[in-house]
């Protein structure tokens, strides 16, 4: 019989880390047990009964609460592979969204092929603590992304691993001003449809910037932004769609009038200054997606100064690759990431070359990502049929 099993450390009332582990069935359970296992002696080894069952392991996964500067409790988490990780990978992720539970699939996939993975969740987002989804000011995002991952990888049992970052939609922001802070220090990172630029589709009117501006400071949080349903948008399986849906800790709510202003100024911000991206990037983006436009990826991959940069377009996918696709389509998604990241991960350096992936075997380059680049098309087909999020 094989089971699933994992780990988990808690902290009980009095503040004190205690090991939790499980062991789970393939299939839905009759019923739950419990265990409590006698003096002296513990769970983990003890109570597994290797006799019995054949043990499938998963990644460790751990959470804790930690300060910013400010004050706020914060949410943080990591997956763990179950031996010495190839590298580390800080999660960024959207708007309105959280780590813990929707980019759990990521953390997994991620620590299963060998990686340590760490995620926080902003603050106003998840299980941080503050007004939700309220950004007084982008920047305290980025410092708070910036001290978090800086922590981790001082400890010495991560010293020496390369340091990658990850980010999806506002994410993608995040995880570039997060690099632009230090841009030495990044190793590279993996970009699912950035919000790194306003759309000339969506643009705000100046004038209609210029009225929202002087109302913030009368009502910075009224939620009063109009907005379509970004989950119908993102997410195109139907059944995913609903579960993360029903994911209460997804804010599902207007915008707040401060925030909406903080993610055009940001989006404004990394338009101009697109030319200091110098990291080793992986930019990816569903063709149909309409909550980021593919043509904001393009930019970044045509004026960033990475001399190692990378971009895929997937046609027919929106804009939730890692959540909202196909289970066939995140396995293609996921294989593409992995593989950049082990290239990038290990200690032979990696060439200085810009690649570029689009379409099927038959397509042509397309003339506006090739500006006296040398361009490589690698086949690839596409199968039949993760709003600044």
């Amino acid at each position: 019989m094989e089971v699933e099993y994992q780990e988990e450390y808690i902290r009980n009332s009095r503040g004190v880390q205690l090991f939790t582990c499980r062991w789970l069935p393939l299939t839905s359970p009759k019923a739950l047990v419990f265990l409590c296992h006698g003096y002296g002696m513990e769970c983990g080894d003890f109570m597994k009964g290797l006799t019995h069952v054949q043990i499938i392991k998963f990644p460790m996964y751990m959470s804790e609460y930690i300060r910013n500067s400010r004050g706020v409790q914060l949410f943080t988490c990591r997956w763990l592979p179950l031996t010495s990780p190839k590298a580390l990978v800080f999660l960024c992720h959207g708007y309105g969204m959280e780590c813990g539970d929707f980019m759990k699939g990521c953390g997994t996939r991620l620590a299963s092929d060998g990686y340590a993975v760490f995620g926080i969740d902003y603050e106003g987002h998840g299980r941080s603590m503050g007004a939700r989804c309220y950004i007084k000011k982008f920047d305290d995002i980025v410092s708070d992304c910036c001290n978090y991952f800086k922590r981790i990888s001082g400890k010495a049992e991560y010293m020496n691993k390369k340091r990658f970052l990850y980010g999806e939609s506002m994410g993608g922001a995040v995880a570039l001003l997060v690099h632009r802070k230090e841009p030495d220090f990044w190793h590279g990172a993996v970009l699912v449809a950035p919000m790194c630029k306003i759309s000339e589709k969506v643009k705000p009117h100046p004038m209609v910037v210029s009225i929202l501006t002087r109302a913030e400071y009368v009502i910075p949080r009224w939620k009063i932004v109009p907005t379509k349903d970004v989950i119908d948008a993102a997410f195109k399986d139907p059944l995913k769609r609903e579960e993360i849906r029903g994911n209460k800790l997804i804010y599902q709510e207007k915008p707040r009038l401060k925030t909406a202003l903080e993610l055009l100024r940001t989006s404004m911000s990394l338009e101009d200054t697109l030319t200091e991206v110098t990291l080793p990037f992986f930019v990816l983006h569903g063709e149909a997606d309409t909550v980021t436009d593919p043509e904001v990826s393009k930019a970044l991959y045509n004026q960033a100064s990475s001399k190692d940069k990378t971009i895929k377009l997937y046609p027919g996918m929106w804009h939730g690759l890692t959540a909202g696709e196909t289970d066939d389509n995140i396995d293609i998604v996921f294989r593409d990431i992995i593989s950049w990241l082990d290239k990038r991960s290990s200690d032979q350096p990696t060439s200085s070359v810009s690649i570029v992936v689009k379409g099927d075997a038959s397509s042509s380059p397309d003339p506006s990502l090739n500006r006296g680049q040398k361009n490589y098309l690698r086949g690839w087909k596409a199968p039949k049929m993760h709003s600044a999020m």
